[in-house]
């Protein structure tokens, strides 16, 4: 048999700075919020403030799923805790569908009962959320393209800056017109925008988990191109997984043609897999046409 022993270095963990700077400013702001909330006495910065800390507590989360990502193998852990940064994505993509659903809820109950809202407060409050989300939005969009531990932080963020732009025109339409139903029906339409992208992350966290092929993997491209292998008569017992985003692994068995040379053949193997398919982690056991009926196939 053969492996690939490589311990990569995770998406995720490749972003780990820009996302430590986005929790930073997150958090300054949910304190200067607390803060200002208790002295002007505004129960609207302080659950503004409340809404922000569920972010923090995301962007704490995926910021922890590294750390524990980083830590080498053990033998109760032979893979390591890459998983770790999937279980965070999928708890950011629960929390925010949970958000969402809120949201939609709450803008059912205003649209029965508008309450009259303080706009030049809100206006004030949602301008230097803004400023502060729009920041984080751009630190964190590169990293949320090979990461879905990265993807859940930046929704997250996203979701707070649709917010903001949603309370700032909610918030002069309502200190210009009076039209109180500007809120729920701003507010709605950013749950409606936020939860099929979050959907999909949940979907992608629980493919990884039960361990779906990759979307970047083409198999059935992967399985005809190893056929083709020179000294290859077949191929079984073909499986490629995620161990986290980035990071994908294949076991797979080759038959041997008569006369082919172990040690080519499993070379050959590896470096079709790694270079044209960017799959790291690689187990590959050659075998001769009579060994298979010794094993379980699936």
């Amino acid at each position: 048999m053969g492996h690939g022993h490589t311990h990569e270095i995770s998406a995720s963990g490749r972003n780990k700075k820009p996302l430590m700077i986005v929790l930073g400013l997150t958090t300054a702001y949910m304190l200067a919020e607390v803060i200002g909330g208790l002295m002007t006495n505004s129960l609207a910065l302080l659950a503004d403030a409340g809404h922000m800390l569920t972010d923090v507590g995301g962007l704490a989360l995926a910021l922890l799923a590294i750390k524990f990502a980083e830590r080498p193998a053990t033998p109760e852990r032979t893979y390591g805790y890459y998983r770790v940064e999937i279980l965070a994505a999928l708890t950011n993509a629960v929390v925010l569908i949970g958000i969402s659903l809120y949201i939609l809820y709450e803008a059912y109950e205003r649209f029965r009962n508008p309450p009259e809202v303080q706009s030049t407060t809100m206006l004030l409050i949602a301008v230097i959320g803004l400023v502060i989300n729009i920041a984080g939005v751009f630190i964190l969009r590169s990293g949320s393209k090979e990461s879905l531990n990265m993807k859940g932080a930046y929704f997250e963020v996203l979701s707070d800056m649709l917010t903001s732009v949603g309370v700032i025109i909610a918030g002069v339409i309502m200190l210009t017109t009076g039209w109180y139903y500007a809120d729920p029906l701003i507010s709605a339409g950013i749950g409606l925008f936020i939860f099929p992208r979050t959907w999909a992350l949940l979907k992608d966290a629980v493919g990884v988990l039960l361990e779906g092929t990759p979307s970047d993997v083409n198999i059935a491209a992967l399985r005809e191109t190893l056929t083709k292998i020179e000294g290859v008569a077949e191929i079984h017992d073909l499986h490629v997984w995620s161990l986290t985003s980035g990071v994908n692994a294949l076991s797979v068995h080759a038959v041997l043609a008569e006369g082919a040379d172990h040690d080519d053949v499993l070379t050959r193997v590896h470096d079709l897999c790694k270079k044209d398919f960017h799959i790291e982690h690689v187990t590959a056991q050659t075998e001769r046409a009579n060994f298979s009926c010794h094993e379980t196939h699936f």
